[in-house]
């Protein structure tokens, strides 16, 4: 006889042995990916945060997790780095969560829970009645310090941020496609006191009512919507970060920041990642696009040119997820050989690109040892995180690009499939060979050859090949011997 849940084995059984959330810390001498404990009774994990001193996971159940201990100070002041060996269950009922959006952790100080509760049925009433409400907890202690409870005819299903601390902007997406938002002083929410705040319907609902809203993104100074049929809107709230992304003020209002700005893109946007001043956009075709400051080459274009519009990253496809951090961005793949790498580019300062402390403009394979099971990622000042979770009923599913439209695209080797584009191709490889000969030394042509190794979508095994050859010649160039270390390029 089944026991009670067997049924539903073949859905949950994927999600409960695949969990797990992974980091590799930044500094220190022990570089290596380790794993946090994992809860028992966790459904799968859906989603996490990091915080200044712990890790927040919520799974599919609704249950958030608080993992204690997962960095903790020495006495000299360092940071020092070790597993997260114990959890408790911060919460129930949970539906999204959300702490301050900038990428330094330092920052963030509350958590805010979008949960749903039972509530006191009123007069008249047969009984209590489940509405939506925003729960906002210490992230240090996990002690609840405010609450906020909607009318029970409006649902929630997601919550960001934007905004300092003293005019915090909760933005709420409604499973109709809405965005509403309300405003708190976040620095008055440990003082015992109560007080009214006032929900409004953002001006991306108001002005453009028949937009249908799917998901949002922000950062301290700036929002992305994503619509149903694929369309990006974008709120900019300073001029600096207006003029990273578009590259003029001219359309810029201070007066009127929440006006919503259309970006032009070729076809249905599936998810983005939104940094401080640069973003990332993924279309239903599994192509990159890249946009805002490139200061440092965190647009991945080979080059540090500043872009104002969206800007396809060629020959990488068919990400799993990205991200855009702190001057840098890095993309989650995954080869012909079903293994998956981390590729990343942009700054490289303080270890945030492992193998690349010199940094690099076009996305390289970075020294990370990838979990099998790895959806998601993110990066703070002092730690990568993976988390690892499987999930049968929510895949990324990729479109063909159609013939007609691969012109100037092209798509070199069995990572994307046959080439669609010979000419594209090969115009790409005599450009590349171009850049190994205009370099002036041979130590700047291996270099540069390492980077191309990167560029190019082939197997693992292939470009970890390659990767050796080229460091034993460059290791020769130098006169060291064949056992030696390979100086850094």
């Amino acid at each position: 006889m089944p026991r009670p849940g067997e049924a539903d084995l073949p859905f949950l059984w994927p999600r409960a042995y695949t969990k797990g959330l992974y980091y590799q810390a930044f500094g220190g001498r022990r570089r290596c990916l380790s794993k946090s404990v994992a809860p028992l009774l966790a459904h799968g994990y859906r989603r996490f945060l990091p915080t200044k001193d712990h890790v927040f996971i919520l799974d599919y159940s609704g249950t958030l997790f608080f993992l204690k201990n997962a960095l903790v100070s020495s006495t000299l002041g360092q940071i020092q780095w070790k597993r997260a060996c114990r959890y408790v269950v911060l919460c129930r009922g949970a539906k999204d969560f959300a702490s301050d959006p900038r990428c330094d952790t330092v920052y963030r100080k509350y958590l805010y829970v979008l949960a749903t509760r039972e509530q006191p049925g009123m007069v008249g009433a047969t009984g209590p009645r489940a509405c939506d409400c925003v729960e906002v907890y210490l992230q240090s202690s996990g002690q609840r310090v405010f609450k906020m409870t909607f009318h029970h005819s409006m649902s929630f299903k997601q919550i960001v941020l934007v905004g300092q601390e003293t005019q915090r902007a909760l933005l709420l997406l409604t499973e109709e496609g809405k965005i509403y938002s309300l405003v708190v002083n976040e620095t008055q929410l440990d003082q015992p006191r109560s007080y009214t705040v006032q929900l409004a319907l953002r001006k991306v609902s108001r002005c453009l009512p028949h937009l249908r809203v799917t998901c949002m993104a922000s950062n301290q100074s700036s929002t992305l919507y994503i619509t149903d049929q694929g369309g990006v809107y974008f709120e900019v709230h300073t001029p600096g970060v207006y003029r990273d992304l578009f590259g003029t003020l001219q359309a810029f209002d201070p007066l009127d920041q929440q006006m919503p700005l259309a970006l032009s893109l070729p076809a249905k946007i599936l998810f983005c990642a939104l940094g401080y001043n640069h973003l990332g956009l993924v279309d239903e075709f599994g192509r990159i696009f890249m946009q805002g400051n490139n200061r440092y080459g965190q647009l991945g274009t080979g080059d540090k040119m500043d872009r104002g519009e969206p800007t396809q990253v060629q020959y990488l496809q068919r990400p799993i997820a990205l991200w855009c951090g702190l001057n840098h961005s890095l993309v989650l793949s995954q080869d012909s050989d079903s293994n998956k790498e981390l590729l990343g580019c942009g700054c490289g300062a303080g270890g945030r690109l492992p193998g690349w402390p010199k940094g690099s403009a076009s996305f390289v394979k970075l020294q990370v040892k990838v979990p099998l099971c790895a959806c998601a990622l993110c990066s703070s000042r002092e730690c990568l995180y993976m988390l690892s979770s499987h999930d049968i009923e929510q895949h990324l599913a990729y479109r063909d690009l159609p013939a007609g439209r691969t012109a100037g695209t092209p798509e070199l080797g069995p990572a994307a499939g046959a080439p669609q584009d010979p000419g594209g191709a090969a115009r790409a490889l005599e450009e590349y060979l171009n850049q190994v000969h205009s370099c002036p030394t041979l130590q700047a042509r291996v270099a540069k050859m390492r980077e191309i190794v990167g560029w190019l979508p082939l197997p693992s095994a292939q470009r970890d090949f390659f990767w050796g050859a080229l460091d034993m010649l460059q290791r020769a160039a130098a006169g060291g011997s064949p056992g030696s270390p390979a100086p850094e390029s």
